[in-house]
């Protein structure tokens, strides 16, 4: 079943960013012509229409023709068309879709996805802006961690797994603090702007977790045949590698973690289908977890 959500989202994804690469090129679009291209019905694509109306895009129409603002014509990148055909299929994921929060969710320098969400995220406006603001301006912001006081420098907001993150250097170190366990602090701190660092900044972009600077272990596992394909049009585990396909048509995979709760969740979900094989006792592990499980 999610896996059927997530094809799902996939293709509206893809569908959307298609759709305004060509708006943003200055093409006039038919959704009749459109429903035929996707294979879709008509009103699905004016639904998708309305979704970028819905998020202030500047568009007008012309009989039955769309297009969009010569003003706006070219000035959105591909990463921008990425982004924004991510929350307009995907609205619930942010707070409030005004225009502002739009242009600050499409500058790259503060927001990351990863992954799909579950969140809700309306009580995390005032952090998004303090955040954001402080992530552009490269300036210290401080807070309440768990109770206890923080002065980091802020990097990015970035999304993972169905949870917010500040991802920021507190002691020379990059590290992920969640934003539901912070809390913003009112006493006075001695904040001072800083310098980002480009190392820092490259690790964020290649990093697929929230577990910054752990060591990384590596993960065997074998894919029964059955579901074989769905691994190799995608990649469902971290920095997954296919090593060779099997006799039987299953596959012998890779996968590169930090932490065994990025791979457990996704074992269990995929039983029988998935097996670990290296390291030892790990699969014993996830079959024992299920057996306590089942006793309950």
């Amino acid at each position: 079943m999610q896996d059927t959500i997530s094809s799902k989202h996939e293709t509206l994804a893809n569908r959307l960013a298609d759709i305004l690469t060509r708006l943003n090129s200055g093409y006039k679009l038919d959704p009749i012509q459109l429903s035929k291209e996707y294979e879709t019905h008509s009103r699905t694509i004016r639904r998708d229409f309305a979704r970028f109306e819905n998020c202030h895009l500047p568009l007008r129409k012309e009989g039955k023709l769309y297009f969009l603002d010569p003003k706006y014509l070219g000035r959105l990148t591909f990463k921008d068309i990425q982004s924004f055909s991510q929350i307009s299929g995907l609205r619930h994921l942010y707070p409030n879709l005004d225009v502002s929060f739009i242009r600050e969710l499409l500058d790259s320098r503060v927001y990351d996805a990863k992954g799909y969400f579950t969140e809700d995220v309306s009580q995390f406006k005032e952090l998004f802006h303090a955040f954001s603001e402080a992530i552009r301006n490269s300036q210290q912001i401080a807070f309440l961690y768990k109770g206890e006081p923080r002065i980091v420098e802020p990097y990015k907001l970035v999304h993972h797994h169905g949870c917010w993150y500040l991802a920021a250097v507190r002691k020379n170190e990059l590290r992920a603090y969640r934003l539901s366990r912070i809390q913003r602090s009112f006493s006075h701190h001695d904040l001072s702007a800083f310098k980002p660092d480009s190392l820092i900044l490259k690790q964020l972009e290649n990093e697929e977790s929230i577990w910054f600077g752990q060591e990384k272990i590596e993960i065997i596992l074998t894919v029964h045949a059955d579901v074989a394909l769905h691994f190799q049009q995608r990649q469902l585990l971290p920095e997954q590698q296919v090593i060779k396909q099997l006799d039987d048509g299953g596959l012998l995979l890779s996968s590169r973690i930090t932490h065994t709760t990025q791979i457990l969740p996704l074992v269990r979900y995929w039983i029988p289908h998935l097996k670990i094989v290296n390291p030892d006792g790990l699969q014993d592990e996830v079959e024992m977890g299920l057996r306590e499980y089942l006793d309950i």
